[in-house]
């Protein structure tokens, strides 16, 4: 059994003093309360206990960021030069950093996330995407095409493109990552020149609020970065349907995706999605285990499973099958579950009572239908919504837990044996979902076969979810629409105009 930590350590000063603040809506550049006076609770999910309360934003409050946005994009933003913006976004990067141990607390009390995980990310990953976005804004151009438009001779017509900011943005960002979440949403919007409008989760708003005032310090002008808290069937429907919204950035379920499409017809809205996953995790004989075990122990109990790109299905030849579960089990029993703050803390709870059931439920469904359940499996007995790691083994690809996403820390084994590459590939893509996966062995040549035949966004070889700020990422068949990350990344928030000029 994993070992648990005591309660709750106490934030550092400066995060107790941004919890005790009365959270407002960030529209125009200025906080205020939701126009229907509406409020809710924020919760800590290691305790359960209401650490914070945040504005209730609805679609009347959606309105009036999209107002501000729009009046920002057609005012002060639009005479920003290239060059400006990108020192805008380089400025919000040294604020982050400065204020790095605040963020990363706030986003442990929001999200539940061990603190090592939370200052990594804030201290490095969010810094370090922003820069990356920063060195964009110059570097966003057209290109001069020889035409002959209308029977002119070559010469006579110079046609070229623009590439021009869409305009205002609606984005909507999970609870897994808050932080990273609202990072790969507003950095290409910055270094596009776009506006906008973010719904957070309300589950997660906390940090949200606080980068909306550090953007001000940095100098992003008055309705370039609105965010309305609330919730998604009221704010989150209201922006996704909103007809003067340019496009939709979501970030979130499959389900939840396929309303966001809906819901954005009605002005045929531009739409990326970032959606779920069910990733696997191939194992060949060859492979240095040393590397494998911990490597697929993270791969799926990075975040407590909460992860889209959690490795939770691992396929292991059946020569190293009992030496790689075994070794993942003894990771998984040795992890240190508690409060996040707590730095001897390796693993944290779930988001809340409703997903602790949901991933429960999974659990029984493995063991009645026949999983081999090697450890974990049970919620202890304290405060918060704590799921202890999971591990079953002899499972195959029919089973409940193997076919869905279950977004929890739950590790489904499978076994192959040499002559079933074949159907290992084929299991591999036996999902609705095509987001990322991984391929374990020191045969480049095999590797490169499995690459090619893994339907996915992303894969990786000897290693789990490889992310980069200059690496596309996003996912084929259900698991999205669009790239983020690179300059892929900023395709979804531009367009094209062609331009002819004759003399």
């Amino acid at each position: 059994m994993p070992h648990m930590t005591p309660a709750s350590p106490s934030p550092g000063a400066a995060t107790r003093d941004f919890l005790t603040q009365e959270h407002g809506l960030f529209i125009g550049g200025k906080w205020a309360t939701a126009l229907a006076g509406k409020r809710f609770d924020v919760f800590d999910p290691a305790t359960g206990e209401r650490i914070a309360t945040a504005a209730a934003g609805e679609a009347a409050d959606i309105d009036a960021a999209v107002a501000a946005a729009r009046a920002a994009f057609n005012g002060p933003w639009a005479k920003f030069t290239a060059a400006e913006r990108g020192k805008v976004i380089w400025k919000l990067a040294e604020l982050i950093e400065r204020h790095a141990q605040e963020l990363a607390e706030l986003e442990v009390l929001d999200n539940g996330q061990p603190l090592a995980v939370a200052q990594y990310v804030v201290n490095h990953i969010v810094p370090e995407f922003f820069r990356y976005y920063a060195g964009w804004p110059t570097k966003i151009e057209g290109a001069t095409i020889p035409t002959s438009p209308q029977g002119r001779r070559p010469g006579e017509v110079l046609s070229f493109t623009l590439r021009e900011p869409l305009g205002v943005v609606g984005a909507i960002t999970p609870w897994n990552a808050p932080l990273p979440m609202l990072m790969v949403k507003l950095a290409p919007v910055l270094a596009t020149g776009c506006t906008l409008v973010l719904k957070p989760a309300e589950l997660t708003p906390l940090t949200a609020l606080r980068v909306a005032q550090l953007a001000a310090e940095a100098g992003v002008p008055d309705g370039v970065f609105n965010v309305v808290t609330g919730f998604g069937e009221t704010a989150g429907a209201a922006l996704a349907a909103h007809p003067g919204v340019d496009k939709i950035a979501f970030t979130g379920s499959t389900e939840v995706g396929r309303s966001i499409v809906r819901a954005a017809a009605g002005n045929l809205k531009k739409v990326s999605l970032e959606l779920g996953g069910k990733s696997p995790v191939i194992v060949f004989p060859d492979a240095v285990l040393e590397q494998v075990i911990p490597g697929a122990a993270r791969a799926c109990f990075f975040l407590q499973g909460q992860n889209c790109m959690a490795g939770t299905r691992l396929y292991v030849h059946e020569k190293v099958h009992d030496r790689v579960v075994d070794g993942v089990a003894r990771i998984a029993r040795g992890m240190q579950l508690g409060h996040g703050l707590d730095p001897a803390s390796q693993f944290g709870p779930l988001i809340s009572a409703e997903q602790r059931e949901r991933v429960r439920g999974f659990v029984e469904a493995g063991r009645r239908e026949g999983g081999e359940l090697v450890c974990g499996g049970t919620a202890p007995e304290r405060p918060g919504w704590f799921f202890e790691p999971t591990v079953f083994a002899r499972m195959h690809a029919d089973m409940t837990p193997v076919k869905n996403e279950i977004f929890g820390p739950v590790l489904c084994v499978q076994s192959f044996g040499d002559d079933e590459l074949e159907r290992v590939a084929a299991e591999a893509n036996a999902t609705i979902y095509g987001l990322s996966g991984s391929v374990w062995t020191r045969d480049i040549g095999l590797a490169m076969q499995m690459v090619r035949r893994i339907d996915s966004g992303q894969v990786s070889v000897n290693m789990h979810a490889a992310l980069d700020p200059a690496m596309p990422f996003g996912g084929n068949r259900q698991s999205g629409w669009g790239r983020e990350f690179g300059k892929e990344g900023l395709e979804p928030y531009l367009k094209t105009k062609g331009v002819s000029v004759a003399w």
